[in-house]
């Protein structure tokens, strides 16, 4: 490529295009010039990183290049619209198949389709639909397999597939078998760090999901982790993470099952907190409407399904909160995403996890073998690691913020283990390590208050703390029954409040 046609496109281009962008749409023009026209190409840019201005600026370089028609695909007809006005934008006039249009008698108007997979795939095997000149088909949201039922339609075309995660949704269906060659845009720590992605600030909450079972496509079943996280503990666990961490801010929460947000839209709304509940039952005005009210909504917490997965763009997020376990890297990525849009000063937001899944999967902003995970993906899948050895091996940080509420405390650290091994080696009762543990709590909220309703009140901030340290501990007394451990725990806390008495 010559200096003056990288100089022009440039031009043509900087008011929509960053340097990274910039920089990956040539080295995808470059596999468009050097491979064969029905070359299989993948392409990955995390959530947030702009793909779907990154493949529009490709549409209109390649037909006024090729002068050849170009189809886009989606598989939600909100990103059908979205894709169309974003390519409107870009001056490529394009018409979107819906479920209204059977056939295309105005096709030669046009250079451009955006397609539902399901709507097009009909039409086409019915053949009411003859789709003609086509050079280059980008798929959307690519991991997703309901776009390969499309591809023998395509036999002859470019096909560009379009991913934050090139890992397939369906375990038995591994992309590198549809694609040739994967290209790898800026990673998530590169776009935080010049500015195009906010920062996650990621606190873990310890969740026992020995409870869950993985169905047939990889991941929790909705039936499992329905029983567990609509629980009145777990319901207790996320209000109580909420009003400790994210209380006041706009805060999305992502549940696995209908029924969860709906007990959790219940939890919140007797608590007093403005929220509503959304799934792929609500009506489009009822969407519209809830999304609308989200929007303008600064205290607000919308509690969903997955709907928001993909689609949805609400860059005032300020707080998300994963409230359900998952094995897919995908929707992993996909929930953070969402509060990662930057806003005016926003340069972070809050991520609660209630699924231990940054532990499943590393921390949201680290670097990604995706050329490995492309090529290998069942040595990925097998290496993920067990919920059993997550949750023994988890290690509970009181979080910054309750830390702070702890003012002249000099040590908030406690090791169970340590004291548990101390206690027996000086001969005494295991639950001397206990008694020592309760002290220390206890030393900690009447130093760091005036009385004792303060003191009662900074207890109640503890109670991660006082079930990480039970749990550590009946690991040590290889004690672990839930009866065992939720007997201790309210002893623990009685006793922790006894110990004010008379301290003040």
């Amino acid at each position: 490529m010559s200096i003056v046609e990288t100089t022009e496109q440039q031009q043509e281009t900087k008011k929509r295009l960053y340097d990274y962008q910039l920089n990956d749409l040539n080295r995808i023009f470059d596999v468009f010039d050097n491979a064969p026209d029905n070359y299989n190409l993948l392409y990955q840019l995390p959530t947030g990183g702009g793909k779907t201005v990154v493949f529009s600026e490709i549409v209109r370089r390649y037909i006024k290049k090729h002068d050849k028609k170009v189809v886009i695909l989606t598989h939600r007809i909100e990103l059908c619209k979205q894709t169309s006005k974003m390519l409107t934008g870009f001056d490529v006039k394009n018409k979107i198949i819906n479920s209204k249009v059977k056939e295309l008698p105005d096709q030669d108007q046009y250079k451009c389709f955006v397609a539902m997979v399901e709507t097009l795939n009909n039409r086409l095997n019915d053949e009411k639909l003859n789709l003609e000149d086509i050079g280059l088909v980008i798929i959307d949201e690519a991991h997703y397999n309901s776009f390969r039922k499309l591809f023998k339609f395509f036999d002859n075309c470019f096909i560009l597939g379009v991913t934050a995660t090139p890992l397939s949704s369906n375990i038995k269906l591994p992309m590198k078998d549809n694609y040739k060659q994967l290209i790898v845009g800026d990673n998530i720590a590169t776009l935080i760090k010049n500015g195009f992605l906010a920062n996650a600030e990621l606190y873990n909450y310890d969740v026992a999901l020995s409870t869950l079972k993985v169905g047939i496509n990889g991941d929790y079943t909705v039936k499992s982790s329905e029983a567990l996280y609509t629980n009145s503990l777990m319901q207790s666990k996320l209000l109580h993470a909420y009003e400790e961490m994210s209380k006041g801010k706009k805060t999305l929460i992502f549940n696995n099952g209908i029924n969860t947000s709906k007990e959790v839209f219940y939890s919140f709304s007797r608590a007093g907190y403005n929220v509503r509940h959304l799934d792929n039952t609500c009506s489009k005005q009822e969407r519209k409407e809830i999304l609308k009210w989200f929007k303008n909504t600064p205290d607000g917490v919308l509690t969903s399904v997955s709907i928001l997965t993909t689609g949805f763009d609400e860059p005032s997020v300020e707080s998300v909160i994963l409230n359900r376990a998952t094995r897919s890297l995908t929707l992993y990525f996909q929930m953070i995403g969402r509060g990662s849009r930057v806003l005016n000063d926003k340069s972070s937001f809050l991520v609660l996890d209630l699924g231990n899944n940054a532990v499943r999967f590393g921390p949201w902003d680290q670097s990604t073998d995706w050329q490995h995970i492309f090529k290998n993906p069942d040595m990925y899948l097998e290496n993920l690691r067990l919920d059993e050895d997550i949750e023994r091996d988890f290690v509970y940080v009181l979080p910054d913020l309750i830390k702070q509420r702890f003012k002249g405390v000099k040590m908030t650290e406690f090791d169970i283990k340590a004291e548990y091994n101390k206690v027996i080696q000086e001969g005494l009762k295991s639950m001397a390590a206990i008694e020592r543990s309760i002290e220390h709590h206890s030393e900690m909220c009447i130093t760091s208050s005036e009385d004792i309703f303060e003191a009662r009140e900074l207890a109640k901030l503890l109670q991660d703390d006082i079930a990480y340290r039970i749990k550590k501990y009946s690991y040590c007394i290889m004690n672990s029954t839930q009866n065992y451990k939720d007997w201790l725990f309210e002893e623990y806390n009685r006793k922790l409040r006894l110990s004010f008495n008379g301290k003040f």
